[in-house]
């Protein structure tokens, strides 16, 4: 069962001079240690853990906390009415979740399961809202990470529409390991399905396993403990329009 997780001494305020705006937040890659913000506000301390294949809330849970991934691969899914699954995101060490209840969604729409295990912060809905209105850098990250995440969404909308499965499935690889990014990349894809896999983009296991054959094949990733991508998978979609909005 989730906790909710109250402060343990006030949070001081802080000034707002010199303060970035979201926007330069996002295009700068300006840079907020979460856990070390979190640990100082002594929120850090208290935390829930999921073993592999681990729910931590389904369809029609009360929306009531912003949880934070610690540690571990955590799987966001929805499930229509004739029983079809679709997978929403994958998140690592880093990402938050669940913010639906900030905007006042009161139960929760998707199921959130731990790929392995996994070590989750989780932030009541009262508690966020505070540190939101009284620490303005934790606000402008939260912001510019919130912000990133809808530009993702709107290219993952545009993927689809428009590109091939086997480029979807270049680009879903090339998400997971995070190229791209400022950070020196993780190189290796998280343990994840083949299943899994096709159930981010839209495709069959088939289609997914013959195009991480060809990749393989072509040198583009190899199966090293895990499956490791090689930068050249960008020239499967570097050719591509990343966005047609905004």
């Amino acid at each position: 069962m989730l906790v909710s997780l109250m402060p343990t001494r006030p949070t001081r305020r802080k000034s707002v001079k010199g303060r970035r705006s979201p926007q330069e937040n996002v295009s700068k890659g300006f840079d907020f240690d979460v856990k070390s913000f979190l640990d100082s506000t002594g929120l850090g301390k208290k935390v829930s853990k999921f073993q592999a294949k681990g729910t931590v809330f389904g369809p029609g849970d009360p929306a009531t906390n912003v949880v934070y991934i610690q540690q571990g691969v955590l799987r966001l899914s929805v499930v229509n009415t004739t029983g079809g699954e679709a997978v929403v995101a994958v998140l690592g060490p880093g990402d938050s979740f669940g913010e639906g209840c900030l905007a006042g969604q009161s139960i929760r729409m998707a199921t959130a399961t731990a790929t392995e295990p996994t070590t989750l912060l989780v932030i009541s809905k009262d508690e966020m809202i505070r540190m939101l209105h009284d620490e303005h850098e934790f606000s402008d990250h939260f912001i510019a990470y919130m912000l990133a995440r809808n530009i993702r969404a709107e290219e993952n909308l545009v993927d689809h529409l428009f590109n091939s499965s086997e480029k979807r499935l270049a680009r879903t690889l090339l998400l997971l390991v995070s190229y791209g990014s400022k950070d020196e990349p993780e190189k290796k894809v998280p343990k994840i399905s083949q299943e899994t896999l096709a159930e981010m983009f839209g495709t069959t296991r088939p289609r997914v396993n013959f195009f991480m054959n060809k990749f393989r094949k072509l040198g583009f990733i190899r199966y090293n403990g895990g499956i490791q991508v090689d930068k050249s998978l960008l020239s499967v979609v570097q050719h591509e329009p990343r966005s047609f909005v905004g």
